[in-house]
């Protein structure tokens, strides 16, 4: 198949509703300043809008829009280096989070003017010959941009300036917002529905969007529409309504739905599959695997890519968001004030920006079992190994913890599995290691309990980690901008939603327990030890079996907890307990030690979470753009803010 590359930015896609007007990019080989509504009654022109829609990808995932999708959860905190962009969200005190700070932002800017050049592919595609295979990749994207805008905001507009759902020619700096049902019945729903019926199974380009990836949204959005209609905890909306269906139908007919559906994408897959082990999924070397639905494209060519591969400024369209979930591991030191653990561009290492840290919670209950399950070895870097050699530097061997020897290759630092029975011995402050790690008798390498873990020295982010294949035998390039693709929506999430689904009442050939056993299964079956670094052919999908809880056992939290598992920082987690109104129950306090070398002090963080903070504010560059009363804007924007 012809791969699909993005070759430069362009302006404004088209002249959209004049508040909503954002850059966008081109996958085509003509650079163009403007699109203008002529242009869209050409063949040209529509292949350049098609290109567009899954370039504006680029400038939502990848940056600091992850920060308000990840942290404030029960996964993520803000780390030593963070910022407000961090801070806000993590609704503990340190920041507020206010229409002119979210970082949903980046959604919105880019959401509207990607909308208005799907409604104009739709309209204009037939009329110079293009299929409707082509113009449903319009549709889904039309509707993946309105799905993932009304879970965020609640109620949007329908109308850019034109008529609901219709490609808006003319500027226009006022705007009205639709309610929560109308935005899914009459815009997620009915283009996602038409493009299951005409778009292929096999992706028109690679990375194309298929019948399985408009699937796999309709069942999701099914899934959240059941929620909100039902509204156990009695969340507020926005614009106000009424929670029922303007289709008659209830929270439960829309579970089934979700469950039917998602079933329908197990049982056709297309050319889309499970990897054979959960490593394979995230390994960088088995990017675009047959596990991933929809991704944001990078690759490794600065023209395509449209950003550096030595230095990034981090700013859109660059991919550089794990680097916020980066500690800064250069500062470790062995006997003699040596560097090393130096940077390096590989998935292990990378940029440290230390912005954002796991909770200690999500590292020792929801990765509990890190013997049989292999997702906690296949998610987190908890070894930094020795490479000063890779730098040029002439010693053969380092003296580390313990006054033992270390040759490259060697640990140098361990995050350890669980509290060792033997107290670990911590100096005050950073000691010997520079980063206040302590040292255990007869290990060589500097060590750090679960209960050890803190603001400044954390596990990395292995699974969103650098990949690059022009390193040598150096070090590489560990500043430039990823370029990886940004993993949006994967295969297995058909199982956990349609187990999700089982458990809010659906019925059909598979329970709640023999969906989730699926992915379990997967988790027990190693091929290989990452922060080992040695091959581990083992399975044991047995235990994992054994250690599933019964059918009647396996509820909501569960389900979340099986979806932490198997996406843990990958920005799905705000949405998941928003979804399922579980944030404040289950993200309602967390554990960290403080944000000094050397501390090593678990402290319990209590978090506020309201009612009207499931919703995030409406940006203020918005509310600026439109020239609406003062009245009217503070209408427009979401309540509490």
């Amino acid at each position: 198949m012809k791969n699909i590359n993005i070759k430069t930015i362009v302006g404004t896609a088209v002249i959209a509703l004049f508040a909503f007007a954002c850059s966008n990019s081109l996958l085509d080989e003509e650079p163009r300043a403007i699109y203008e509504p002529g242009f869209f009654k050409t063949e040209q022109g529509i292949q350049g809008g098609l290109t567009s829609l899954y370039a504006h990808t680029r400038y939502i995932f990848g940056q600091y829009y992850y920060a308000g999708c990840q942290n404030g959860t029960d996964e993520s905190t803000y780390a030593q280096s963070a910022d407000n962009n961090f801070k806000d969200t993590d609704m503990s005190g340190v920041g507020s989070l206010a229409p002119g700070t979210s970082r949903s932002d980046a959604l919105w800017n880019a959401a509207y003017s990607n909308i208005n050049t799907a409604s104009g592919i739709i309209e204009n595609a037939a009329s110079v010959g293009l299929s409707e295979a082509m113009i449903s990749e319009a549709r889904f994207f039309r509707a993946w941009d309105y799905f993932m805008l009304v879970q965020s905001f609640g109620g949007v507009p329908l109308d850019l300036g034109s008529g609901e759902l219709k490609f808006n020619t003319t500027p226009s700096s006022v705007s009205v917002r639709n309610t929560v049902p109308e935005v899914y019945t009459k815009a997620v729903f009915p283009d996602l529905k038409t493009a299951i019926e005409t778009l292929p199974e096999v992706g028109r380009v690679t990375g194309g969007v298929t019948k399985t990836a408009a699937r796999l949204y309709l069942a999701k959005a099914y899934l959240s529409y059941g929620w909100w209609l039902q509204n156990p905890n009695n969340i507020p909306t926005y614009p106000e309504c009424a929670r029922t269906d303007p289709d008659g139908h209830d929270a439960a007919w829309y579970f089934q739905q979700a469950y039917d559906v998602a079933l329908d994408g197990i049982n056709h897959p297309g050319n889309f599959k499970l990897q054979p082990t959960f490593y394979d999924v995230n390994l960088g070397s088995n990017d675009r695997n047959s596990e991933i639905v929809l991704y944001s494209d990078h690759i490794e060519d600065e023209y395509y890519n449209v950003a550096s591969l030595s230095w990034s400024n981090g700013s859109a369209p660059e991919s550089f968001a794990v680097w916020f979930a980066t500690w800064n591991y250069t500062e470790i030191r062995s006997a003699g004030g040596v560097n090393s653990v130096q940077r390096e561009a590989s998935q292990w290492g990378g940029r440290p920006w230390t912005r954002m840290c796991p909770t200690i919670e999500a590292i020792t209950n929801t990765f509990a079992d890190k013997t049989d399950d292999s997702r906690y070895d296949g998610t987190f870097v908890t070894v930094y190994r020795g490479n000063w050699d890779k730098n040029g530097e002439s010693h053969p061997n380092l003296v580390n913890a313990n006054g033992m020897v270390v040759v490259p290759g060697d640990a140098i630092l361990t995050f350890l599995d669980e509290e060792p029975s033997t107290p670990i011995t911590y100096p005050s402050g950073a000691g010997d290691s520079n980063v206040g790690a302590g040292t255990l008798p007869g290990r060589a390498d500097w060590v750090i309990a679960p209960s050890g873990i803190s603001r400044i020295v954390y596990p990395g982010l292995w699974k969103l980690g650098t990949y690059r294949t022009d390193n040598g035998a150096g070090l590489g390039q560990p500043n430039g901008a990823i370029t990886r693709p940004w993993n949006i929506a994967k295969f297995s999430e058909f199982y956990l939603i349609a187990a999700e689904a089982a458990v809010k009442g659906a019925t059909g050939s598979k329970s709640a327990r023999e969906l989730i056993l699926v992915l379990r299964e997967r988790a027990g079956k190693w091929r290989w030890n990452n922060n080992g670094n040695v091959s581990k052919v083992i399975d044991n999908s047995a235990a994992m079996i054994t250690k599933t809880p019964k059918a009647e056992d396996i509820n909501i939290n569960y389900i979340l907890a099986e979806r932490s598992r198997e996406y843990y920082g990958e920005g799905y987690r705000w949405f998941d307990l928003v979804r399922t109104q579980k944030w404040a129950e289950l993200a309602g306090s967390y554990t960290i030690c403080g944000a000094s070398k050397g501390d090593h002090t678990p402290t319990v963080v209590k978090r506020e979470i309201l009612g009207f903070q499931y919703l995030r504010p409406i940006p203020q560059g918005q509310l600026d753009r439109m020239t609406m009363s003062k009245a009217e804007k503070e209408a427009y924007q979401n309540p509490g803010y």
